[in-house]
């Protein structure tokens, strides 16, 4: 009789808190537990993060780490099913439709800044790049200096345009700043002659190069204006999906398995065409890799020099 009651008592407690849990999520992942949906906010030219293929299927390096975010919810949530709804954003309408709940995720290239941070969270920075220059070779332009007095695009909604306009400012440059709706328009403003440069970052300067009509045509300045860390954006103050996803994106990253989808990605053939981008992984990234952080400051993606390393080494001792 008493084994009969201690049975029965452990499993009202094992039910009631079942029942706690349910009742204890919040935010994003009751959400997509209540609806049985996670939205994943796509884009549409953000080469080779995120963007249509021939077949119009959203791809990308950004995707697959956000289908391993969604399996990883579905687990934590104990779902046998769990859909999952491509929506398109833009630069502009990104922040926007994450803060109203109609983006659960965001799957592109944004970057993970201090300023955005006040918007938005962040999953462990996934990508570092650094915004620089695209323009035609026979341009004449090498460095910010030689767009005094000529016409610039950037896409609207991105941090990039923002520092456009503060260097114009400060530095007296007298560009005129036009905005695109995607990078794929503020590309083909460049390849039209309606902007003598594209200020971009400079992967995907490089990938909308790589996949133009003429790749010979472009050059990219060695000249870097910012460090940009991308990561997959979440809604802020919602610690218990930032959990989940954080922790699904570190898995990738102690398992070694990040490695093999970047290479996927930036060093072998992507669809449509075949190209090879060929952009071998950064030291900042490999040091994120290392130590995991969804820092907005792009202080934290400083890399050391090794000569530096062992001199500060050989001063310890």
């Amino acid at each position: 009789m008493k084994r009969t009651t201690w049975m029965l008592s452990l499993v009202l407690l094992a039910t009631a808190s079942l029942g706690a849990h349910a009742q204890e999520l919040t935010g994003t992942l009751k959400k997509i537990k209540d609806s049985g949906v996670i939205v994943l906010g796509v884009r549409d030219s953000s080469i080779p993060f995120s963007y249509l293929d021939d077949k119009q299927i959203y791809i990308g390096y950004s995707i697959d780490l956000c289908n391993k975010i969604a399996t990883a919810v579905q687990r934590e949530l104990g779902m046998v099913e769990l859909k999952r709804v491509y929506q398109p954003v833009t630069s502009a309408t990104r922040i926007p439709l994450m803060a109203n709940g109609t983006i659960d995720l965001e799957c592109g290239s944004t970057t993970n800044n201090l300023e955005r941070q006040r918007q938005v969270a962040f999953t462990p920075t996934s990508f570092v790049t650094a915004n620089r220059i695209l323009y035609k070779k026979n341009s004449g332009i090498k460095v910010l200096a030689d767009l005094k007095g000529k016409t610039v695009v950037s896409t609207a909604g991105t941090s990039n345009i923002k520092q456009l306009t503060i260097l114009n400012a400060d530095r007296n440059l007298g560009m005129t700043i036009l905005s695109a709706k995607d990078h794929a328009e503020a590309f083909l403003m460049v390849e039209t002659d309606r902007a003598s440069a594209f200020v971009m970052d400079d992967v995907l300067l490089a990938s909308l190069a790589a996949t133009s009509k003429n790749p010979g045509a472009y050059e990219i300045s060695k000249e870097a204006l910012s460090v940009e860390p991308y990561g997959l954006m979440e809604r802020r103050d919602d610690p218990q999906f930032k959990k989940v996803a954080d922790q699904a994106i570190i898995n990738l990253m102690q398992s070694g398995e990040i490695v093999q989808i970047y290479n996927k990605w930036f060093l072998s053939p992507i669809p449509p065409t075949g190209v090879n981008l060929n952009v071998p992984m950064s030291e900042q990234l490999k040091a994120v890799i290392a130590k995991p952080t969804d820092s907005g400051d792009p202080a934290a993606y400083a890399v050391v020099p090794q000569a530096q390393q062992d001199a500060m080494k050989r001063t310890k001792k």
